[in-house]
């Protein structure tokens, strides 16, 4: 599917079929909204750096301004994005609760798919961290079930088993139905450690990567405000 054009679904009252880059305009003001909430709703600068941001991001696309324009231009239609006025700059949000009528959680899921493509339910609630905090992986997979078996309106759908991987993925079905020789391939059997997998690892050294830089950040504005308090540490 083109990442710019979007396509309907039948009737016209079913919701729409969205691109790769409708997916990702979604997803980042999802995101946002609770990574940097002091700068949410975005401007299309913020936007477009989300869509275009090189980690925590599958596929890696390269969008500019217009593209984005046309993305959130389609999103308005079926009122998934917002567009406040009143400020200098027109600032965007989503709107995913009401118009599909989801829980925070759904909404949680479904943009770590939309962002970061297919996933098993252990990486979906390690990557959900920051959006919301499941208690463990049958939480995550209890809201799956129920995003997969909302009738005649199914939002993801549990992958085939390929060859080598121990657990199923999941994959959101906003842009339809997946196709899947298309799909980016699991870990091999041999790319796990005891009961988590690499893919599983790398997801929290880099979390745990995020979370060191921030304690550093936090332990320099101490210090700068203990020296300015003429505090001894």
């Amino acid at each position: 599917m083109p990442i710019y054009a979007t396509k309907y679904a039948m009737p016209a009252t079913r919701r729409p079929i969205l691109s790769l880059l409708e997916t990702r305009v979604l997803g980042v003001l999802c995101e946002k909204q609770h990574t940097v909430p002091d700068t949410y709703p975005l401007s299309l600068n913020a936007l477009v750096a989300g869509c275009n941001q090189k980690t925590s991001r599958h596929p890696i696309i390269e969008v500019g301004e217009s593209d984005v324009l046309a993305a959130i231009d389609s999103l308005k239609g079926p009122a998934l994005v917002i567009e406040s006025s009143g400020g200098r700059v027109p600032r965007f949000s989503h709107n995913m609760g009401k118009a599909l009528h989801l829980p925070s959680q759904s909404i949680a899921l479904l943009t770590v798919l939309m962002l970061r493509g297919p996933q098993t339910a252990g990486e979906l609630r390690i990557n959900c961290d920051r959006l919301h905090k499941f208690a463990d992986i049958s939480a995550v997979e209890g809201f799956l079930q129920e995003l997969a078996e909302r009738p005649d309106d199914a939002m993801v759908v549990e992958l085939p088993r390929q060859p080598g991987s121990r657990e199923n993925r999941w994959m959101h079905l906003l842009s339809g139905e997946p196709v899947i020789e298309d799909l980016p391939p699991v870990a091999s059997a041999h790319e796990t450690a005891g009961d988590v997998s690499i893919s599983e690892m790398a997801v929290l050294k880099t979390r745990l990567a995020q979370l060191e830089a921030e304690v550093d950040t936090l332990k320099n504005m101490v210090g700068k405000l203990y020296a300015e308090l003429g505090i001894a540490d």
